[in-house]
């Protein structure tokens, strides 16, 4: 093989493995990649919650991919979801079992629904939030229980708290979240 042969073989090679390294760099974009909204460290999937008190609700948080992040992390359409196993329990004490199922941080906030509101619609503010000012309690502790700062992926997290009859409301609040679909029902007998 001469000089010229080997050269072209040697810029073939170096334009298929440049070509390759960018098709998996935008497939990771077209994903909605966030590196800030994702956990870039391994986490377990064996996170698992002590015995939970009262009636147990065990609520999944999703979110689809796709091309649902902006720039700066907050979620901007795509598809988010948060399911309750439950649609009514009976008052008193209530557990909450969060499973994370998504790519993304999820939480779980639980505020109650004015007789009067439909779930979904609370005025979002400039931070991409609600108000969750009457808040009951929160689950966004990963593999914990409580408060923390986010159920990081393909874990989960807990809280127990006392309801009485009543609607609410259980949201994720991280910003751009609850504008994207994470809120659902529970009612309180």
């Amino acid at each position: 093989m001469n000089v010229g042969h080997r050269s072209e073989h040697i810029a073939v090679a170096a334009i298929v493995g440049l070509t390759a390294a960018s098709m998996g760099v935008l497939a990771l974009v077209g994903s909605g990649f966030d590196r800030h909204a994702v956990s870039l460290s391994p986490v377990s999937a064996s996170c698992a919650a002590p015995n939970l008190a009262g009636a147990v609700v065990t609520v999944t948080a999703t979110n689809m991919g796709g091309p649902m992040m902006t720039r700066n992390g907050t979620a901007m359409g795509g598809m988010m979801r948060l399911r309750a196993d439950q649609a009514a329990v009976p008052h008193g004490t209530v557990s909450f079992l969060v499973v994370n199922a998504g790519s993304l941080n999820h939480e779980l906030v639980i505020v109650p629904l004015p007789d009067a509101q439909v779930v979904g619609t609370r005025a979002v503010g400039g931070d991409a939030k609600i108000d969750e000012a009457s808040s009951l309690g929160e689950a966004s502790n990963t593999c914990g229980q409580g408060s923390g700062e986010g159920i990081a992926p393909a874990t989960s997290s807990w809280v127990t708290v006392a309801l009485p009859p009543g609607r609410y409301e259980l949201v994720c609040n991280l910003p751009g979240h609850y504008t994207a679909g994470m809120y659902t029902q529970l009612t309180v007998t």
